[in-house]
């Protein structure tokens, strides 16, 4: 298969791309810079040029391609304050892939994410998440419409990803705890620590991919999730080894000015079950459990 990767370049694309390309299919990946064009061409990889804000660029190469797989997110714009406008330049992108695609039965693979689907109890990939007119659900609401495209001829599915998808090079959440406990001097925790996050490697995730866009049934929503929910205070006192560190209880009080932009996140408990995914797929992850990637100690011999 020729197939189209959006975010190719990125921390999933860079694993995807070589996973697709070992296994036998063509890709050609989208690039916003030099850098990321010649890291794809090295790769194996056609490179066209664009962002996804480029949706000639868009339609016309997915038009071309067997499949799509959409992992580019503008999460320079979210993190910085406006992921309402990273989430609706998705949507154009999603909206864009869909008119291309429509009528064809090619595959159409969005990723997407798990957090906050279902607080409180293990969530499957039965569960919706809710929408509402909180900036985040308007990402929910992209995934949602990207399963509608089933009604379309469009075989498409979605890869809700864990949070922490972590591994060698990763600059996500984990990363952004050992940058905070770094710079306070403590690794902490809210509460007692108990709830929990899922988790997956980033190499079990990228298969997980390739498998979506080779036999997923239109209208699928598959979990990228390697654990179901990993203990907030295991991951502190991971982080806490790892930088000689005390562990500790943060005060709610207190979260906001320790944990900054994570505060929000940090107290959820939202585990999370990939039982169908596997089922449906024959998709068993073989990567290290989060804590055992901690304690392989790369979060903390680089710069954050």
């Amino acid at each position: 298969m020729r197939i189209f990767v959006t975010g190719a370049s990125g921390w999933l694309g860079s694993a995807v791309v070589p996973d697709l390309i070992d296994s036998g299919h063509r890709v050609v990946g989208l690039a916003r810079s030099e850098t990321s064009a010649a890291a794809l061409a090295d790769a194996g990889a056609e490179v066209v040029r664009g962002t996804v804000d480029d949706l000639d660029v868009l339609g016309t190469t997915a038009a071309s391609s067997d499949g799509v797989i959409h992992l580019a997110f503008k999460h320079d714009i979210a993190f910085s304050g406006d992921f309402r406008g990273a989430a609706e330049a998705d949507r154009r992108a999603v909206d864009t892939f869909g008119e291309a695609l429509a009528g064809t039965d090619r595959p159409f693979v969005l990723a997407s994410g798990v957090m906050g689907l279902l607080l409180g109890r293990t969530a499957t990939e039965q569960d919706l998440p809710a929408i509402d007119d909180s900036p985040m659900s308007v990402r929910a609401a992209t995934s949602v419409a990207a399963l509608d495209l089933a009604d379309r001829g469009v075989c498409s599915s979605v890869v809700r990803l864990s949070p922490t998808c972590h591994g060698d090079g990763d600059h996500g959440f984990m990363a952004a705890l050992v940058a905070v406990a770094r710079a306070t001097g403590v690794s902490g925790y809210l509460g007692d620590g108990a709830n929990r996050w899922p988790a997956v490697h980033r190499l079990d995730a990228a298969r997980l991919f390739r498998l979506a866009v080779e036999r997923a049934p239109a209208g699928s929503v598959l979990h990228g999730v390697a654990e179901e929910g990993v203990p907030i205070r295991e991951i502190a006192e991971a982080i806490g080894r790892g930088l000689n560190v005390p562990v500790t209880a943060v005060a709610p009080e207190a979260a906001a000015e320790h944990f900054t932009w994570l505060s929000g996140l940090l107290g959820l408990d939202s585990p999370v079950s990939s039982t169908l995914t596997r089922e449906l797929l024959g998709w068993e992850p073989t990567g290290p459990t989060l804590v055992e990637d901690l304690d392989k100690g790369h979060y903390f011999h680089r710069p954050d």
